[in-house]
């Protein structure tokens, strides 16, 4: 997959670390793997929630 280029509002490494603890889970085989990981997500919804959702 392609990185795509960092936005200014992305967590930081520092604030990453402290959400990372709240969100990991225990390992198991059933479902498929996500497509994106968390960090991303997150990064997604803190942008939708900064930005809005602008219609035309």
């Amino acid at each position: 997959m392609k990185k795509r280029k960092a936005y200014p509002d992305d967590l930081t490494d520092q604030e990453w670390k402290f959400i990372e603890t709240l969100t990991e889970n225990k390992k198991t085989n059933r479902g498929r793997k996500p497509k994106y990981g968390k960090r991303e997500m997150l990064n997604a919804i803190f942008y939708l929630l900064r930005t809005g959702c602008s219609w035309r």
